[in-house]
C-alpha cells in the first residue's frame, strides 16, 4: 500500500504520482521491529482529554473547529528512538493535523497558517476544486480517520510545493500514527497478524520516505528544520536509518554526533544507545 493510497475517496486520486521530494542537487543543476505482541491498550474516556479549537481557513476563510488535545492533561510515558512521544491516556499524534472540512486544506499545526498567495491558488485549483468532504461526527478520532487526515496533509504539501522538511515531517508523523495503531491492536482478534504485518510494512515505507526527505532538507534548508536544530535532526536521521536498516548511513551519522563539539550530552547519550542497538542488530 502506497502512502497516497486512499486519496481517491477524497477526489484527489491524481495527486502523488510523481516524486514526493525535490532533490536540491537537481534544482541547483537546473538553475545553473520484530517485537512481541503488545496487549491492546484501553483508551477510556479519550474525549475527556480533548476540546474543540476554532480556526479560520487561510484558503477559503471559513471558520471551523477541530479536536485538540488539552495541554498538560496527558502524561508521556516513553519516547521511542525516533523521538515519537508515547502517552498513557491517548495517542496525541492522531490530532496533530488541522483540516478545513469545507475546502480540503490540511496541514500539521506548525505549518497551517504559513501559506503564500501562490500556494493558496494552487490549493484552491488542485485540492478544493476536486475535494470530496471527509465526514466525521464522533467525539474522538479513530485511526482510519487520522490516517486520512495525514494523507490529505501530504497531498496539500505536494500541491503547494512545500519544503522537503515539511513533507518528511508529515511522513514521519504518519508512521508514528500507524505505530500507535499497531500497539493498540488486539492479538486475540481475527486477522491480527495480517493487519500487524501490513502496518509494519507501511510504517517502514513512511520512515524511509521521512529519512530521504530530511537528508534532502539537510542539504538545502536553513535551521531550524521542522523545529529541530542540527544535532537533533542528525540524531533523528540516524535513528530513522537504524529503523530502516540503512546501517551505513546510521553508523556514519552516529559517529559524527559522538565526536561533535556542539552536540549536548543528552543527544550523545541517545546516540550511544543507537550505536548499541545497531551493534545488536549486526551480531
Amino acid at each position: 500500500m502506497g502512502i497516497f493510497s486512499g486519496l481517491e475517496k477524497l477526489g484527489l486520486g491524481g495527486i502523488g504520482k510523481g516524486e514526493l521530494f525535490e532533490d536540491p542537487k537537481k534544482k541547483q543543476a537546473a538553475v545553473k521491529k520484530e517485537e512481541a505482541p503488545v496487549k491492546k491498550l484501553s483508551l477510556v474516556n479519550e474525549e475527556d482529554y480533548l476540546f474543540d479549537k476554532k480556526y479560520k481557513c487561510p484558503i477559503c476563510e471559513v471558520d471551523f473547529e477541530v479536536k485538540t488535545v488539552r495541554t498538560g492533561k496527558v502524561r508521556m510515558k516513553n519516547v521511542d528512538i525516533d523521538l515519537r512521544p508515547d502517552y498513557d491516556e491517548l495517542d496525541q499524534n492522531k490530532y496533530d493535523v488541522i483540516a478545513c472540512p469545507e475546502c480540503g486544506y490540511a496541514a500539521l499545526g506548525r505549518y497551517f497558517t504559513t501559506v503564500n498567495k501562490y500556494q493558496i491558488d494552487d490549493i484552491r485549483n488542485k485540492i478544493s476544486m476536486n475535494y470530496k468532504k471527509l465526514e466525521h461526527d464522533g467525539p474522538t478520532y479513530d485511526y482510519e480517520y487520522a490516517r486520512s487526515l495525514y494523507q490529505l496533509a501530504l497531498a496539500n504539501a505536494v500541491v503547494k510545493k512545500a519544503k522537503n522538511s515539511e513533507k518528511a515531517y508529515i511522513c514521519l508523523k504518519t508512521a508514528w500514527v500507524i505505530r500507535g495503531e499497531t500497539q493498540r491492536l488486539d492479538p486475540s482478534e481475527d486477522g491480527y497478524e495480517q493487519k500487524k504485518a501490513a502496518n509494519d510494512a507501511e510504517e517502514k515505507e513512511l520512515l524511509n520516505n521521512a529519512l530521504e526527505g530530511f537528508i534532502m532538507a539537510r542539504q538545502s534548508e536553513e535551521f531550524p528544520i521542522a523545529g529541530m536544530d542540527s544535532t537533533t535532526l542528525d540524531y533523528l536521521m540516524a535513528a530513522l536509518a537504524v529503523e530502516t536498516d540503512q546501517d551505513d548511513i546510521a553508523s556514519k551519522m552516529i559517529g559524527e554526533i559522538l565526536v561533535s563539539r556542539v552536540a549536548n550530552s543528552r543527544i550523545k547519550d541517545k546516540a550511544r544507545l543507537l550505536k548499541e542497538k545497531l551493534a545488536e542488530k549486526n551480531q
